[in-house]
């Protein structure tokens, strides 16, 4: 069953927690949905820091979830473990890479599930799969005992069927956290950036609307971070992964191509994608000092079919791989798609530090669509 590397019987009546299997639960060994990782992977001497809080508020940790491998990827298809069937439709991709967790959630085999985002890994198979997904501001998480992919953006954060599910999971985090109700009156910040359906920003708006008023805004830098997270991104997965092209025998042919094709992005891109990365978060923070939030859809369409031609992960993360460039948090919700049974979904980016803000906007928005 591909949604999970491992199923584990918890005792306990406590909420029902899936754990990527690129965080370390103790006992157990974390792949990152790799063979060349599992090859040499040892039982987990404790729990990360996501887990052991979770664990101290009264979750149970039903499994390991399925992943795209190295986490490198929002597709979720992986050649080695399997791909996750997305509960909404067989034929489409459950997103990734936390392909699995969503995976759990949307099928009700978990209350909560654990992910990791580093370009959208959390929001895109939320939005694949139809649930919510809450990527955190960079660094509010503690990452110890994750496995990394590009540490300068990784972020853990929690998935679940509603907005009530994520904020649970936040809880499992921090038991202290508590959502801010949505001001009424307060605007959106509206960014349109090209290529979205015509139908999903149609979606987006209907379901916005119903709450706040909203404001057309422009991010210059923003069409430009999507290519700005794949630099940083192969900057530093390849100091991370790199040294499994060793072994080829026990690496997927797309990661043999898509490590060094990165690297190379890279090393041309580096300085100007961290260029981008001080001028986007700039631009996003003077946005938001005036609007409630910035709201687009997270993908440019609906879940794809696996053959489509997806030209690597970039038309996947474009409208969310920004976000992790600049380190802010944000929201995905699953939005009514007239005349189709995949639903579109809004992406609500908040302030650093705003994820209690975001989670009060998202209730909101998901009650006012009942």
């Amino acid at each position: 069953m591909a949604t999970w590397i491992l199923r584990i019987d918890a005792p306990g009546d406590g909420p029902r927690l899936a754990v990527k299997d690129a965080i370390d639960v103790a006992g157990l060994p974390t792949t990152a949905g790799s063979a060349a990782i599992a090859a040499d992977a040892a039982p987990a001497g404790r729990d990360a820091a996501v887990v052991a809080s979770a664990r101290a508020a009264g979750a149970r940790i039903v499994g390991k979830t399925n992943l795209t491998e190295f986490c490198l990827g929002v597709d979720g298809l992986n050649p080695w473990s399997g791909t996750p069937v997305n509960p909404l439709d067989p034929a489409r991709v459950p997103g990734g890479s936390s392909s699995g967790s969503a995976v759990a959630v949307a099928a009700g085999e978990a209350d909560v599930a654990f992910g990791t985002d580093t370009g959208g890994s959390v929001r895109v198979p939320a939005a694949c799969c139809g649930i919510a997904a809450l990527k955190t501001t960079h660094g509010r998480v503690p990452l110890d005992g994750v496995h990394p992919l590009a540490p300068s953006l990784d972020t853990v954060g929690p998935m679940g069927r509603d907005v009530a599910a994520v904020v649970l999971g936040m809880r499992l985090i921090e038991p202290a956290f508590a959502p801010v109700p949505y001001e009424p009156g307060r605007p959106i910040a509206r960014l349109r950036p090209p290529g979205v359906r015509p139908e999903i920003d149609a979606a987006v708006d209907d379901a916005l609307r119903r709450v706040a008023p909203l404001a057309d805004v422009r991010a210059e830098e923003f069409d430009e971070a999507g290519m700005a997270n794949g630099a940083i991104v192969g900057h530093e997965a390849w100091a991370v992964d790199g040294r499994y092209l060793q072994r080829p025998d026990l690496v997927s042919e797309r990661m043999r191509h898509r490590l060094p094709m990165l690297q190379s992005i890279a090393r041309k891109h580096l300085a100007w994608a961290r260029h981008v990365q001080r001028a986007l978060r700039a631009e996003l923070d003077t946005i938001l000092q005036r609007h409630a939030a910035i709201a687009l859809p997270v993908l440019p369409t609906v879940a794809p079919e696996p053959d489509d031609d997806l030209q690597g992960d970039l038309p996947l993360t474009r409208l969310t791989g920004p976000v992790n460039v600049a380190g802010l948090p944000a929201f995905a919700l699953p939005v009514p798609l007239p005349g189709s049974h995949l639903p579109a979904s809004v992406q609500l980016i908040g302030p650093a530090g705003g994820e209690e803000r975001l989670c009060g906007l998202a209730a909101a928005l998901e009650a006012a669509l009942r």
